[in-house]
């Protein structure tokens, strides 16, 4: 196994850190990334999330953690594991939400495109926004050059000006990644009359708003209305990286806004990166499934396969790259996972 480091700042404090467990999740994002690789181009994205699912949750429970799954599958994907509400870890240790994506991009690893993830993000117990009834939410994301000017209340060729002033860079040089919806088209319209870059992305937010947060990327906004699980997720890592992320709940429909504002949330109201996890440790992993802008996917090799994944703490401001190689025996012997 190979790793690059970045350290950022530890604000002053000479106090050691305890166990990252960022890296155990990576073993756990790696799993999943392994099984699901294998249906990558057959077409079937239920097959794909199904083994995602299984090889994390199995991978999960050797985490020294006592977790909670606060962002799973839940009912958008019907899942039967991984669930809203389901303990997960070896129920030692420190106590901790957690935040899921056994397969970020089902349709992408089906069809055999890029940006495809497996992704965990971990934070203090009860620090981890839950989003109720709302599946999607608008955002906006950034990295830290321009966390401070964004306003996702501004239009869009504002937000684009802001952040190209902060780069200090033209506004034509300011890469947006948008999902392409009809949703989005005049969205899409008005980013490019500023004269922005608009990468539209077929599905899977995620990689993108990290992707956004990090420098040398070739991106630097994520913009649009993408899920609610995916932007808790994106805002953990994003924090964890130094950026920023801010989103308002978008009912579908009148039905879901009245559900929302009966359980207590407010559709109008910005939510910031503090909003979304609010914790001051937070730990991320994510290993590519299919080869982005991000991370390269699963290779695969006569005896094993190669992987590539991110590794974040936000208080430790450390952020590796880790690339792995696995014997497929050995998975098989101590993990229970078979790939063959």
């Amino acid at each position: 196994m190979t790793a690059t480091e970045q350290h950022g700042s530890t604000n002053g404090t000479t106090t050691p850190p305890d166990r990252n467990l960022a890296l155990d999740l990576v073993r756990v994002t790696e799993a999943a990334a392994l099984a699901a690789g294998r249906w990558v181009g057959r077409g079937d994205k239920e097959a794909a999330d199904q083994a995602a699912v299984d090889a994390m949750r199995l991978m999960l429970g050797t985490v020294n953690m006592a977790g909670v799954v606060v962002i799973g599958e839940g009912e958008k994907d019907k899942a039967p594991m991984l669930y809203n509400g389901e303990e997960v870890g070896s129920g030692e240790g420190p106590e901790v939400d957690v935040a899921v994506d056994p397969l970020e991009g089902t349709r992408l690893a089906a069809l055999g495109q890029p940006n495809a993830i497996a992704v965990i993000a971990l934070a203090q117990r009860g620090t981890m926004f839950f989003p109720g009834a709302a599946v999607y939410m608008e955002k906006i994301a950034c990295g830290a050059e321009a966390a401070a000017v964004i306003d996702i209340t501004a239009p869009p060729a504002e937000n684009v000006r802001r952040v190209a002033a902060a780069k200090g860079i033209s506004s034509n040089d300011v890469s947006v990644v948008v999902l392409e919806r009809p949703r989005h088209e005049l969205l899409i319209d008005e980013l490019r009359a500023c004269g922005a870059r608009v990468i539209l992305i077929r599905d899977g937010d995620v990689a993108p708003s990290i992707a956004a947060a990090q420098s040398g990327t070739g991106v630097d906004l994520l913009m649009g209305i993408g899920g609610t699980p995916e932007g808790v997720i994106s805002a953990a890592a994003v924090k964890s990286l130094g950026g920023a992320l801010q989103g308002r709940l978008w009912p579908r429909d009148g039905a879901e806004r009245e559900q929302l504002i009966g359980a207590g949330y407010d559709p109008e109201k910005v939510l910031t990166t503090d909003d979304l996890v609010a914790g001051d440790d937070l730990f991320v992993a994510a290993t590519g499934v299919t080869s982005g802008a991000l991370l390269g996917g699963v290779r695969y090799t006569r005896d094993g396969a190669i992987t590539h994944s991110l590794v974040m703490r936000s208080r430790s401001g450390t952020f590796r790259r880790i690339e792995a190689t696995h014997a497929f025996e050995k998975l098989a012997r101590f993990a229970g996972i078979t790939l063959r």
